[in-house]
């Protein structure tokens, strides 16, 4: 859906605390969370305003952010 929030509390309403927890104590996290939330309020933002891009440039961004996802739910299930 476009301009859906895929911010990780909306993601994994489970794991909240443990989101919150962590961004407090472990740097690594917090910067992969930060980067994580850059890149969603950037496609949101595309998505939603219909700005221009290009199709690989939008992918990437996409891509990027499944990745993020993917070692936040590593690191928070481990």
């Amino acid at each position: 859906m476009l301009g859906e929030s895929h911010a990780l509390n909306n993601e994994f309403p489970e794991l909240e605390s443990k989101i919150k927890h962590l961004k407090m104590v472990d740097e690594n996290f917090k910067a992969l969370s930060d980067r994580y939330h850059q890149l969603d309020h950037t496609i949101r933002g595309l998505e939603g305003n219909n700005i221009p891009t290009e199709d690989t440039h939008f992918t990437q961004l996409k891509l990027e952010r499944v990745q993020l996802k993917d070692k936040i739910y590593s690191i928070l299930t481990n």
